[in-house]
């Protein structure tokens, strides 16, 4: 059966300490990038393929700005996004389907409760329930109906592999990756997912957020975009207090988390890092990939070091810390 690399070939990458006793360890591989693409840094497996998860949106984004759809500013952001559902993520959704008169009802993700707290309680309390529209995915679906529409592509069925706006999507991934997929799932908000190297999924996503916007080529002016709208609205790509949108607000670098484990960055100097946790589990991937970045020169240890304190990684023993979750690389 075809998966991701088996755990003897994976490394160390975080553990999480209770009361000075080591108690878990998260095991998977990562590599750095230098600015100028050579490999810095490999740890375990690479090069077999992972299933990128949301790390994937970036250039489904693209590949809908790419398609006659123009996102600028917010509504870019939130196309690339993993969303918390609160108001006004629904809001720029809601505008983005409007521009082809369409509603949330034309959303092929699943319905979901916001994932930030505070508006979820908000919605239970108002007598809501779960929409598509508070998916966190509904961003990436709002804008390939809005490639679908412009380029008169059918709306039924948009998320089946063979239909053209997936066709494109798959183009954009080879474009930047290098790399043909080598398989396809389906991810959890019902598009399509596919395989690919982790250290091509580095690469892409390096000449993605490294891209100018004076390049004479529209994929690179569109990932240029996307990735100046993902630092200027690093709320709407995320959420409040969630790990990626609090690394692009204090630190400037690009951070698109995906779900099982994976997690790719980019700092504001080039160097690129993608991660994957074997276990399935986010809640190292942030720390992990900015002290590989800190490693490597690309950011100031010190300047993690005031950030962790904002990623939640706290190890509860009743009402108090008792320990962390810390990365060994």
């Amino acid at each position: 059966m075809a998966g991701t690399f088996p755990i003897s070939d994976a490394v160390e990458l975080a553990v999480v300490v209770r009361s000075g006793f080591t108690e878990s360890r998260h095991a998977g591989s990562a590599v750095v990038l230098s600015p100028e693409g050579e490999v810095l840094r490999s740890l375990g497996d690479t090069a077999s393929p992972i299933l990128p998860r949301s790390t994937l949106k970036p250039f489904q984004a693209v590949a809908a700005m790419t398609s006659g759809v123009t996102l600028r500013g917010e509504d870019a952001a939130i196309a690339t996004g993993s969303h918390s559902g609160t108001a006004a993520h629904v809001a720029l959704v809601k505008g983005l389907l409007s521009r082809e008169g369409l509603t949330g009802a034309a959303l092929g993700c699943p319905a979901a409760l916001p994932g930030d707290r505070a508006a979820r309680d908000q919605v239970v309390r108002s007598g809501g329930t779960p929409d598509p529209l508070f998916m966190n995915c509904s961003g990436k679906h709002a804008a390939m109906l809005l490639a679908c529409a412009a380029n008169d592509w059918p709306l039924d069925g948009y998320l089946d592999p063979g239909h053209p706006m997936q066709r494109k999507v798959v183009d954009v991934i080879e474009r930047f990756t290098g790399e043909r997929p080598s398989g396809v799932a389906v991810d959890g908000c019902g598009a399509p997912v596919f395989a690919i190297s982790l250290v091509g999924l580095a690469r892409g996503i390096q000449k993605l957020t490294t891209a100018q916007a004076s390049s004479p080529f529209a994929f690179y002016r569109e990932a240029a975009a996307l990735t100046e709208a993902v630092r200027e609205h690093a709320w709407a790509a995320g959420g409040p207090g969630q790990p990626d949108t609090v690394a692009v607000e204090r630190l400037g670098v690009f951070a698109k988390i995906g779900a099982e484990g994976v997690m790719v960055m980019t700092a504001p100097n080039g160097t690129t890092t993608a991660v994957k946790v074997l276990d399935g589990s986010s809640r190292a991937t942030t720390i992990v990939a900015l002290r590989l970045l800190a490693d490597a020169g690309a950011i100031e240890h010190d300047a993690v070091d005031s950030v962790q304190a904002e990623l939640d990684l706290w190890i509860m023993g009743g009402d108090q810390p008792v320990g962390e979750i810390r990365a060994t690389v």
